[in-house]
């Protein structure tokens, strides 16, 4: 444990002026306040506070941080309150450790609440201080390097894997790469052992006959560089296992086809002796082709700024090669604690050109909170967003725009704004128009087509690779869906209050509200039109004084114009988000269909004779009459499915084929289901305009003769 002058020492080492005095009185107050409590390890508690102290002054942060470190748990396991914290050691630490034990307090219930609810307040508390999130990451790192006292195994996978999913990820984006390795490492090592000890073995057999080669290579890079006129430091390091497993795991390659298990940093005074160095070094062996990254003309969001290259260089070896100068290593270990610049206003550091990308991160996070969304929602973007790699893009004007691998134009857009994304419907990329599933590459100029019209579509989360946009194309559905639910909520009300001879106008609805605790009329329009609130006990709650109708089933009506009371009119399968089809039903136009208010669902539309609409015979409340409005001059295509049996005999198959494709349709999807020696059974999923167009379709397989069958299955 570190002893009280030790600790001092550390702390003047890099500041000067720190506040010796308010140190060492946090100390003795913290001493005094842990007394006797005792960690798993034996140990007395107060060596925890202390050695969180320690790594922190490794970060060389202010001594308002190192304070709340020493005092970060006498909130949560002493008898200390943010009130004393105030008056003995000031408003700002008293603050910042009470974030901290806000955290903490969080941590302590993951086991009995949901982890992505606690996430989206722990992201909620760093943003108002992000000294409160290195306080965090400090204590959690010590507690990852003491985790094997704890005696449960479940307990001690359960840390270790939310240290894996949220701790050592932000460590990243908060640019502290040591931090964050070592945060990996040490739950790679609980996770899975056998592996880390395998891979550990074959690192070391690889030390062992690689003998002096790391220390003879960076000797030499060393002195090709200096003869050329550059000052410089190069060391060379091995990555650590979870780094080498990750990238072999990645590339799916052997440990042997691994060509950076040796990493060599050249560091350098000046920025363009950083480009001045790597022409020297690409002067004298040659580089591999594709594994050049500039990060000093365009840095990585968390600030980090370097060149990195692969050559293969003395002694014919495959070396990865990072230049940076000073200032920019300091950046590269330290991240956003290198230019934490308390001591003259914490704004200055959020305006720093360093870590604007942080902190614009941190931005696009508090407005994922802002707009909603359920916290697991909010945990699977941001996890999205942290374990990232990342390419860079332009607009037509140049502006840079940063995106993780695997981003499309979809997320392009939703990164320059929200309504950009919003309206998207093409893009041109280096001027060529391409389909918005295309995958950016590093470079790319990207123009987005946009349309006032456009709203986004479902089929977009499927290929978009940030949380931002995935929120906001969720957030734009649920708003949908929601305006849908309320038009088809009014006009259930409409008919349920007309058969009862009254009127639903919203002053009678309004009365409503208090009783089925509902907000305001949009919501109970809402709760109606998903099914969640029953429309007759709206009009039960409004009326009470009105006769119980147990009534009948309603009968399918006509749709002949617009003022049918009760039917609610659709546009065609699967069309609309309040209103959809049974599955497996496949219901045509043409067809006799009917509606089942569904709870959460909306309306659910089923074929007259679906077996399944027995098990609603006796809650006709539910039952809505529907009617298909298909404009005849502009024909709309609907799923349908058929069974076939076909004779095994050569071309069958093509011969089905073409009889559809002659009779306008098209197949979608062919399934064999069962095989003999003299006829195969198949499901055959195609579209049509109609019944009558599938019963032409029908009968005209009917009368090919390798078909011996076609039959519409029951729904």
């Amino acid at each position: 444990m570190l002893r009280q002058y030790e600790l001092v020492d550390r702390v003047l080492g890099y500041d000067p002026r720190a506040d010796e005095a308010l140190i060492n009185r946090a100390y003795v107050y913290a001493m005094k306040k842990h007394g006797s409590q005792m960690r798993a390890s034996g140990d007395p508690y107060f060596s925890h506070p202390i050695e969180v102290a320690g790594i922190l002054t490794d970060l060389k942060l202010d001594t308002a941080t190192i304070v709340t470190a020493i005092l970060h748990d006498t909130i949560e396991d002493t008898g200390a309150t943010v009130g004393e914290l105030a008056d003995l050691f000031g408003f700002e630490i008293a603050n910042l450790v009470d974030g901290v034990t806000k955290l903490t307090r969080l941590e302590l219930t993951s086991e009995r609440s949901k982890q992505a609810e606690n996430f989206r307040k722990f992201l909620l508390a760093m943003s108002n201080d992000i000294r409160v999130l290195l306080v965090k990451l400090a204590d959690r790192l010590h507690n990852m390097r003491t985790l094997h006292f704890i005696k449960s195994s479940e307990k001690r996978q359960r840390i270790a894997q939310e240290t894996m999913d949220i701790y050592a990820p932000l460590a990243g984006r908060m640019g502290i790469q040591e931090i964050r390795e070592e945060l990996e490492d040490l739950s790679f090592k609980e996770l899975n052992p056998e592996a880390r000890e395998t891979l550990v073995n074959r690192l070391n057999e690889f030390n062992s006959e690689s003998g002096d080669t790391v220390e003879s290579i960076a000797e030499e890079l060393r002195l090709k560089l200096v003869a050329s006129g550059i000052k410089c430091e190069v060391d060379g390091r091995q990555k650590r296992p979870y780094s080498v497993w990750r990238k072999m795991e990645r590339r799916a390659i052997s440990l042997e086809q691994l060509s950076d298990i040796f990493g060599f940093r050249v560091i350098v005074e000046e920025v363009d002796d950083c480009y001045r160095a790597i022409g020297v070094l690409h002067m004298n062996w040659p580089m591999v082709p594709g594994r050049f990254k500039d990060y000093i003309s365009t840095p990585k969001n968390n600030g980090y700024r370097s060149i990195h290259t692969t050559m293969i260089g003395p002694k014919r070896k495959r070396v990865e090669i990072q230049v940076r100068t000073r200032k920019m290593h300091e950046v590269a270990e330290l991240g956003i604690a290198a230019h934490w610049l308390y001591k003259e206003g914490a704004s200055l550091a959020e305006r720093s050109e360093e870590f604007a990308g942080t902190f614009s991160w941190l931005r696009q996070l508090i407005e994922m909170l802002e707009h909603g969304g359920s916290p697991e929602e909010f945990l699977e973007h941001t996890k999205l967003q942290m374990f990232s790699d990342q390419v860079f893009c332009f607009t037509p004007k140049g502006t840079l725009i940063t995106l993780p691998r695997g981003a499309t134009p979809i997320d392009f857009a939703y990164a320059v704004h929200t309504e950009v994304g919003d309206s998207c419907v093409g893009a041109k990329i280096n001027g060529r128009h391409m389909p918005l599933r295309t995958v950016l590459t590093n470079g790319d100029e990207v123009e987005i087509i946009r349309s006032q019209a456009q709203r986004p579509s479902p089929a977009w989360e499927a290929f978009v690779a940030t949380g931002k946009a995935r929120s906001a194309i969720r957030r734009s559905i649920r708003s949908a869906k929601e305006a849908e639910f309320g038009r088809l909520g009014r006009q259930i009300l409409k008919g349920v209050f007309e058969a009862a001879g009254r009127e639903a106008t919203d002053v009678v609805l309004q009365r409503a509200l208090h009783a089925l605790h509902q907000d305001d009329l949009e919501e109970l329009l809402a709760s109606v039109g998903d099914g969640t609130i029953p429309a007759q006990q709206v009009l039960e709650t409004v009326f009470p004084e009105l006769p119980v109708k147990k009534g009948r089933k309603k009968s399918i009506k006509a749709v002949a114009g617009d003022d049918h009371g009760g039917v609610v009119r659709i546009t065609g399968a699967g069309q609309g988000l309040a209103i959809r089809m049974a599955a497996n039903s496949f219901p045509l136009p043409g067809e006799r269909i009917v509606g089942i208010i569904t709870p959460g669902q909306g309306v659910v539309i089923y074929p007259i004779d679906a077996p399944a609409l027995e098990e609603f015979d006796g809650e006709t409340t539910r039952w809505l009459d529907v009617a298909w409005d298909v404009d005849p001059d502009h024909p709309q295509l609907f799923p349908a499915r058929l069974n076939v049996t076909v004779r095994n005999e050569v071309g069958a198959l093509g011969h089905i084929a073409s009889l559809v494709a002659d009779y306008g349709s098209n197949i979608t999807n062919l399934t064999m289901t069962q095989r003999d020696t003299d006829f195969f059974d198949m499901q055959i999923d195609l579209e049509v305009r109609d019944f009558k167009h599938l019963t032409r379709i029908m009968s005209a397989l009917n009368g090919v003769s390798v078909v011996a069958q076609v039959i519409r299955p029951r729904r």
